[in-house]
């Protein structure tokens, strides 16, 4: 069979690094990388700020103007998407055609392609970035050529973060003038994880200027940045990670600064989150504890000191081990107070002095400071992991759609204050959940059972204090009357759930019954 005759100099068998393209934002180590690349006699070609920098180094570096015979234009847009440029990078080297046809076109090949991308991420984080800006700083050449030569990873070797420059040049140095293909694979995969990081960055921020951000498109992409590997997940045996949104992230646990303690795990993590959430439909001094991401205790009061000792004494077995959120400093009394049981997290705006002090004592124990901590943006998705697929929703920013008062008793004043309270903590326990409260205090918390008389019925059961004169929360409405004879043996005098079962007159008519008020909230608020 006939075979092409490709010419010496083209002959690429050896598969040495000869030509290598230099283009980053970010330049840090670049001058470095770029003298051990010309002590192997590799030569260089690069663009604008970057060449420019090379130069002033001392570097020896041809502008990928030669390359192209076509100067840079439109401010800089357009500069490397040519043939000379992605023929050099796409040839595949032990392909006669391919060979051929670049020997015609007197492109010669590049093999080491060194690039990171405009700082879009960094652009549209500042204060008052505008549109405009924005756009300018979204690369297309650099994505285009990191594309190529990931693609052509087996002749090409691609390089996008800085970390990996000490690698490849070690390897370039010890294997005869070139990576390996394993680190080449490795190095590509790590360019098309990037590139699409950076275009779901443009896509999200163009779907947020659209006011589009839960319209939910036909083809979803996320952005987060990893926050640090975690020990665990939920057990010893399954590896964890934390990511975090990209954005300012107010008043999340990402902005928060720990203080002291161990490493944050991934229940801490989870049962802090969600202690938060609840945190944030109070504005009044209000104190929550949190277990196993359902509320153990929860209070407030004129002060923070008297919410925390309203909170603590809600239940004050099922705190230990837990979480605590406090939308206001924690003073001193409260840390003499919380440093005599045992907490896994405390998170609050700020510590006074004194309290930091007592708490310094309790080295294990993680401070969390989170200053705008009741800062809550409503336009973030949820997003839950099913198998083969997400579940993305809006977050359940409603408490009421109204408070109708459907029985021949009227709650009081303080009654409907208590109701309120009430509802919003059985937003956030899971379901089928069940809440008895008095004077803005939780005194029984029945979470996650499959039947709403059990949940009613271990909350009763489990509680120690007297619950005359308390009223009730369901997170549903009441298939049956059943509950409602059951809250009365313990003492509720007055309900509120969401209405809207088909037996509602049954509840009423119990209620009615037994002289109590009922109020139809009008929204359910399932949490699974």
């Amino acid at each position: 069979m006939f075979k092409l005759s490709i010419p010496n100099k083209y002959l690429r068998g050896d598969k040495m690094i000869k030509r290598a393209l230099i283009s980053v934002s970010n330049k840090e180590g670049i001058v470095e990388l770029a003298n051990k690349l010309v002590s192997l006699d590799i030569e260089i070609i690069s663009t604008g700020g970057t060449a420019k920098l090379l130069r002033e180094a001392g570097i020896d570096v041809k502008d990928v103007s030669h390359v192209t015979n076509f100067p840079e234009c439109l401010d800089g847009r357009v500069k490397t998407l040519h043939p000379n440029v992605h023929g050099g990078i796409l040839a595949i080297r032990n392909n006669a055609n391919h060979m051929e046809t670049i020997e015609k076109l007197n492109i010669d090949p590049i093999d080491l392609v060194i690039i990171n991308l405009y700082p879009f991420k960094e652009t549209i984080l500042k204060e008052n970035v505008t549109l405009e800006d924005a756009i300018e700083n979204i690369d297309i050449g650099g994505p285009t050529m990191l594309r190529a030569a990931a693609k052509n990873y087996k002749d090409v070797t691609v390089v996008i973060d800085s970390n990996d420059y000490k690698k490849v040049i070690s390897e370039i140095e010890s294997n005869n003038k070139n990576t390996t293909i394993e680190t080449r694979s490795k190095l590509a995969l790590k360019v098309f994880e990037q590139t699409a990081y950076y275009d779901s960055l443009i896509a999200n921020y163009l779907r947020k200027e659209n006011n589009e951000e839960n319209n939910f498109p036909k083809n979803l992409t996320l952005s987060y940045d990893k926050v640090q590997y975690l020990r665990y997940g939920e057990n010893p045996h399954q590896k964890a990670a934390f990511y975090k949104e990209i954005g300012k992230n107010e008043g999340t646990l990402v902005d928060g600064v720990q203080l002291q303690g161990k490493e944050l795990s991934f229940n801490n993590i989870n049962d802090a989150n969600g202690a938060l959430e609840l945190l944030k439909e109070f504005e009044e001094p209000t104190i929550v504890a949190l277990k196993h991401t359902n509320p153990c205790g929860v209070a407030s009061g004129e002060n923070i000191e008297e919410a925390w000792y309203k909170a603590y004494e809600s239940d004050p077995v099922s705190i230990f081990g837990g979480i605590v959120a406090a939308n206001k400093p924690i003073t001193k009394d409260m840390a003499e107070d919380m440093s005599q049981i045992f907490l896994e997290v405390i998170i609050a705006p700020d510590f006074k002095e004194e309290a930091f002090k007592v708490l310094q004592t309790k080295k294990n124990l993680r401070l969390i400071k989170i200053k705008n901590i009741l800062k809550n943006d409503n336009k973030k998705l949820q997003i839950k992991k099913v198998q083969g697929g997400i579940l993305v929703q809006e977050e359940d920013k409603q408490l009421l759609k109204q408070m109708e008062v459907v029985t021949e008793s009227q709650p009081s004043k303080k009654e409907k204050e208590d109701l309120i309270f009430a509802f919003k903590i059985v937003k956030h326990v899971k379901s089928n959940g069940i809440v008895l409260v008095r004077n803005k205090q939780t005194l029984a918390i029945g979470p996650g059972q499959t039947s709403r008389i059990w949940a009613l019925q271990n909350s009763v059961r489990n509680s120690k204090h007297s619950l005359e004169g308390s009223v009730m929360a369901s997170d549903a409405f009441f298939p049956f009357r059943d509950c409602v004879d059951e809250a009365v043996k313990a003492g509720v005098k007055s309900i509120i759930q969401p209405g809207g079962s088909i037996k509602d007159k049954d509840s009423i008519d119990a209620c009615n019954e037994h002289d109590i008020s009922m109020v139809f909230a009008g929204i359910r608020h399932f949490k699974h």
